[in-house]
């Protein structure tokens, strides 16, 4: 669905700059948890913080949507995720590949700025041609920073220790998932026994970057991309596995999403900025055991055995070794949610935000 008006893509603009300055505050509850080690923290808050300057350069293209024949108009999924279309973050990459050309053809925010005022004091009028020719300044003077949730973020090698021959590397990478319109977000741990380190191994690093990118898809099970990658690299021996995904996000303003979170939204009759939910969702796959298997003539390798394996029976539907819910909610909507109690809700942890920044954690 497209938004068409120019106050109601502001306001959607609004929500999500409050929800994704919340992230990060509920990872670092997390942390405090013991659910993530400092550097797994700190991969996950870069992430988070670049779905944040996402959202405020789409907030600044789409300022004057509506209010010119060609200023724009979001894209966004309506009735699924809650969150803009994949075709709005290629656009994205793509006017970032040409942000510095656009900047250098135009006057810079002062000057925009200084003829604003000329018009309202001479003219007396509105500068609205102005103001949008402004929020496009702005817009790409966002992406010329950087840093962003790209469609692709490729994955990256965190070195975490050695043990003996054995080096110890935190791969992360994420991806805007095309099939469901989420942002995803992978942390694998991996150990390398392969000569050179992985990340200065000039043939394999680039082919588990392209392998791990290629396995990025919401529907493959974590069982199907780590047994993938433990096969298909002798030398590197993936122990934990972990995906999260950012949303849906609910809202009674903006989405058509079914289901009892719809209703409870509905009851909570928030204000506005108030009225959504974020589901929040961890899936994790460890490494229970490593056997050798014959390889070649004479050889053998290393190949990992998941716990709930599929061979086992235990979580071949599953395809992890746990998956865990969580929901993103200001006040209001949690007690709506707490009086209802809708069947399924009581095992999905809470965390219940408000505008002083706290973090309350509820089973």
């Amino acid at each position: 669905m497209m938004l068409e008006d120019t106050r109601v893509t502001r306001r959607y603009f609004d929500k999500f700059a409050k929800i994704t300055s919340y992230l990060t505050k509920v990872a670092a509850t997390m942390e405090t948890e013991g659910r993530f080690d400092r550097k797994e923290i700190e991969v996950m808050a870069r992430y988070l913080i670049g779905l944040n300057w996402t959202f405020t350069a789409l907030a600044h293209k789409y300022h004057f949507a509506g209010r010119f024949a060609h200023s724009g108009k979001l894209t966004f999924d309506r009735t699924e995720s809650g969150f803009p279309v994949y075709q709005e973050l290629l656009e994205m990459a793509n006017d970032a590949l040409q942000a510095q050309r656009h900047l250098d053809a135009q006057p810079d925010a002062e000057a925009l700025k200084d003829q604003m005022v000329r018009v309202i004091l001479s003219e007396q009028d509105i500068p609205t041609k102005l103001q949008y020719a402004l929020s496009q300044r702005l817009y790409y003077e966002e992406l010329a920073r950087g840093d962003q949730f790209w469609a692709r973020n490729d994955p990256q090698c965190l070195w975490l220790g050695n043990e003996g021959d054995r080096r110890s590397f935190l791969l992360h990478w994420a991806v805007y998932d095309s099939q469901v319109n989420l942002p995803t977000i992978y942390l694998m741990t991996v150990e390398d026994t392969g000569r050179t380190g992985l990340p200065k191994d000039e043939h394999r690093w680039p082919e588990a970057q392209a392998h791990l990118m290629a396995q990025s898809l919401a529907h493959l099970k974590l069982l199907t991309i780590a047994k993938g990658f433990d096969e298909d690299f002798d030398d590197l021996h993936p122990t934990r596995l972990r995906r999260f995904h950012i949303g849906p996000m609910y809202s009674s303003a903006f989405t058509r999403q079914t289901g009892p979170l719809r209703d409870v939204l509905n009851d909570a009759n928030a204000p506005d900025g108030e009225d959504w939910a974020l589901v929040w969702t961890e899936e994790e796959l460890v490494s229970e055991r490593v056997e050798n298997v014959k390889s070649g003539w004479f050889g053998s390798v290393e190949r990992q055995i998941f716990a709930l394996d599929p061979f086992k029976g235990g979580g071949a539907d599953l395809g992890a070794t746990r998956m865990e819910r969580s929901l993103i909610m200001p006040q209001r909507p949690y007690q709506a949610l707490a009086e209802r109690k809708p069947a399924g809700f009581r095992d999905v942890r809470k965390f219940v935000v408000s505008e002083t920044g706290r973090v309350l954690s509820y089973r």
